[in-house]
């Protein structure tokens, strides 16, 4: 099966009423700004989005908030990975049920498992649906990576795609060439704005991009810049985005989100009870600096 799955995929933010319920207005508020900036795809329930903090049923609520809104306007990966095998199970059928393009998954994390372990997870999750699956491997949360020899078994099993949030461009490189040797139509995905210049120009099919949350029009303007291959300009703009990405960084990134985006005029509430809310102030500021160093010369 060929999959669309390129360009900038945003891992958006959760919308969460004051009272920690799911702000249904807040979901498509921020998915009709998504949309009109110009982003090709949505990761839902991911680490920006909050996803393992939640509970299954509200995974499952802001996978449907997503559908209802977006109207297949986009690509959307649900990311399904959990501590245990039998949630990843059922968010995926879930997902799938509710119609959307693919689900990722981390290994199972807390415990380390081999890859013969990991290897037989994920062929139960294919088995279990017959929507795609993408291997989502972010070693600083769950506790280990994934392998090239690990990877390659993978694709040979049929996942379809992943998203690489192991921040170590050298094993990206060898992610991409060793997926597409075994199958030219696995989708390679990074996993920060970060990396979106050297990894693009490598074969990576596209970006999951935190700073997309709230400057969605200067990632998406990257991505074509390298698609078309001005490679002068994009460098220009990679090395200011690295600086703005360096501002959300410092000061509790997924929080500032959140009120940086009411700033812009878009209403997402708050985040989970969990995590507090960075001040107005301070999201002031961060806006007046990223704006300074992405905007320039971009309108």
């Amino acid at each position: 099966m060929k999959l669309k799955f390129r360009g900038v995929f945003c891992p958006l933010i959760t919308p969460f009423k004051f009272d920690g319920t799911i702000y249904k207005e807040g979901v498509k508020n921020l998915i009709d700004f998504l949309v009109e900036k110009g982003v090709d795809g949505l990761f839902v329930c991911g680490t920006f989005g909050l996803g393992p903090a939640m509970t299954i049923e509200e995974r499952k609520k802001m996978v449907e908030y997503t559908v209802e809104f977006l109207d297949r306007r986009l690509d959307v990966i649900v990311q399904v990975g959990s501590s245990n095998m039998e949630a990843c199970l059922e968010l995926a059928k879930h997902a799938e049920d509710v119609g959307v393009g693919a689900v990722a998954s981390t290994p199972l994390f807390y415990y380390r498992y081999r890859d013969e372990d990991v290897l037989n997870f994920f062929m139960k999750l294919s088995s279990h649906i017959n929507t795609p699956v993408f291997i989502y491997n972010i070693p600083s949360r769950v506790g280990y990576e994934v392998s090239v020899e690990l990877l390659e078994k993978l694709v040979e099993k049929g996942v379809s795609g992943m998203k690489d949030s192991g921040n170590d461009v050298l094993k990206s490189y060898e992610y991409i060439c060793s997926a597409k040797k075994k199958n030219p139509d696995f989708k390679f995905l990074i996993g920060t704005e970060a990396l979106m210049l050297p990894t693009i120009i490598a074969g990576a099919d596209g970006c999951v991009s935190g700073l997309s949350n709230i400057y969605p029009e200067v990632v998406v303007k990257l991505y074509k810049l390298l698609e078309e291959g001005k490679i002068r300009e994009a460098v220009n703009l990679h090395y200011r985005i690295i600086e703005a990405r360096k501002i959300l960084e410092n000061n509790q990134p997924i929080q500032s989100c959140y009120e940086i985006l009411k700033l812009r005029g878009v209403d997402v509430g708050y985040p989970k009870p969990i995590l507090k809310p960075v001040s107005r102030t301070i999201a002031e500021e961060m806006k007046i600096k990223i704006e300074r160093l992405v905007l320039t010369n971009e309108k």
